[in-house]
């Protein structure tokens, strides 16, 4: 992933993502129904490497699979690349959890970026303390093989209702979770920069009294020119 990029994403919003990949014709690329462990304070910002779940059938999903050393869960957490945003395909059912903060926490320490289901984590206070970003829909505290088995390590996947590939760009903030599709990262991180600086600017006006009338969006030159005045004093 560009650095540059990188640096770009962790300092803008999955709203105004959204809004960038929307002039695109790209209208369900946020991960519905998950939300933050907890809060941060930073972006999640990372390509995918994707793990994918299909219902589990109980002759092959007995506690002694996970004394297989190739078991695809942890070999998931083995090969997720340093930088990467691991992301679950749970087939959006808490019913049973996605990982739980042992895997969580190896994920870490090999230095992943962040981690997303659209099910559950077990452990989720323990998880929601480290210091990696993890987002999921609820904590579970049943063992995965309850009703997940893993089949497929870094395919094409869905999670939330969002389309996930291998290599595209995810970020999270304190909301939720987009992905940008891999091809369209490097501009969309530049136009939401531009957005950002913005949409800060109009803060600021409507917190002094200003209507939004004309200035968001921007249709009238005074507030165009007020805000490239805006721009200069802040360096931005």
């Amino acid at each position: 992933m560009n650095p540059e990029t990188r640096d770009k994403l962790m300092g803008v919003s999955v709203a105004t993502l959204a809004t960038a990949l929307y002039k695109r014709g790209l209208r369900s690329q946020v991960i519905q129904g998950v939300h933050p462990v907890k809060a941060k304070g930073v972006n999640m910002v990372g390509p995918a490497f994707t793990l994918r779940y299909m219902p589990a059938r109980e002759d092959r999903n007995q506690l002694v699979e996970f004394r297989n050393p190739e078991h695809p869960q942890r070999q998931a957490i083995e090969q997720c690349p340093k930088g990467h945003v691991m992301v679950i395909d749970s087939r959006k059912d808490a019913r049973a959890a996605s990982a739980g903060d042992i895997l969580v926490t190896r994920l870490m320490v090999r230095g992943g970026a962040g981690i997303v289901t659209d099910g559950g984590f077990r452990d989720a206070s323990s998880i929601g303390d480290l210091d990696m970003p993890a987002y999921h829909h609820r904590p579970s505290s049943p063992t995965n093989l309850t009703l997940h088995e893993a089949i497929e390590i870094n395919g094409p996947i869905g999670c939330g209702d969002t389309p996930v590939f291998p290599g595209d760009i995810v970020v999270g903030d304190a909301d939720c979770v987009i992905v940008i599709p891999a091809a369209i990262a490097d501009e969309v991180a530049s136009e939401a920069v531009e957005m950002t600086a913005y949409e800060d600017f109009v803060v600021e006006q409507v917190k002094a009294g200003q209507s939004i009338i004309g200035l968001y969006p921007c249709t009238k030159d005074e507030h165009r020119e007020a805000f490239e005045a805006w721009r200069k004093d802040q360096g931005r």
